[in-house]
């Protein structure tokens, strides 16, 4: 089991960037495959990036596809998030999780972080 702690969220302006850290403890991450989630108020939560730390295969969904990269350092046993080019509607809290497949399916994963909030707004 790892445990894992989302921080780097905030208040940013539309078109504006931040990054998110998800630091794991308990247990090393290679081996493991990191997802990032992320749910607003009244939506259903959504798979919006993941990382195999096997393969170095990265996965993202249409909606952060060219404006997100997620980034491993294996030596810190960290994985961010880059959020560039931020829009309203990716107002929300932001999860990192952990499990053995890297998919943007949120029940492939085991354990996850406790979020962290992402506000865009002018």
């Amino acid at each position: 089991q790892v445990h894992l702690v989302e921080s780097g969220g905030g208040l940013v302006q539309p078109g504006g960037s931040l990054t998110l850290s998800c630091a794991a403890s308990g247990d090393t991450l290679t081996g493991y495959a990191i997802g990032w989630f992320r749910q607003a108020p009244g939506k259903e939560r959504e798979g919006i990036s993941c990382i195999s730390f096997m393969t170095g295969n990265t996965f993202y969904a249409d909606s952060v596809k060219g404006r997100f990269t997620i980034v491993s350092d294996v030596a810190k046993n960290t994985v961010y998030l880059q959020m560039n080019s931020l829009k309203p509607e990716d107002t929300a809290v932001y999860y990192c999780a952990a499990g053995a497949r890297a998919t943007l399916m949120g029940a492939s994963y085991d354990d996850w972080g406790q979020g962290t909030q992402v506000t865009v707004s002018s």
